[in-house]
């Protein structure tokens, strides 16, 4: 445990940071699961849809800065080329 005053601020606060990261990290990682559920059964409707929710939840977590920008557009890419791959069959 801290001592200083400060050392207890700074677990608080990243405590509190953690906690909406999480959030964050959660909302575009349950779109991801949630896509690629919906690739996977074929549903190629619901694969477009959940794909619009995970690239705005990825969008907004890189905004934040709880994953770089270049990582959100990487798992947005291989996201829609798997929509895509489906609803070309």
């Amino acid at each position: 445990m801290p001592i200083k005053k400060a050392a207890k601020k700074y677990m608080r606060v990243t405590a509190r940071k953690t906690l909406k990261n999480a959030k964050v990290k959660g909302a575009f990682r349950s779109a991801i699961k949630k896509t690629s559920e919906a690739v996977a059964k074929g549903d190629v409707a619901q694969a477009q849809e959940w794909l619009k929710r995970a690239g705005k939840a990825l969008d907004k977590a890189a905004e934040k800065d709880i994953i770089h920008k270049n990582t959100a557009a990487r798992k947005k890419s291989r996201l829609n080329a798997r929509v895509k791959a489906i609803a070309k069959k």
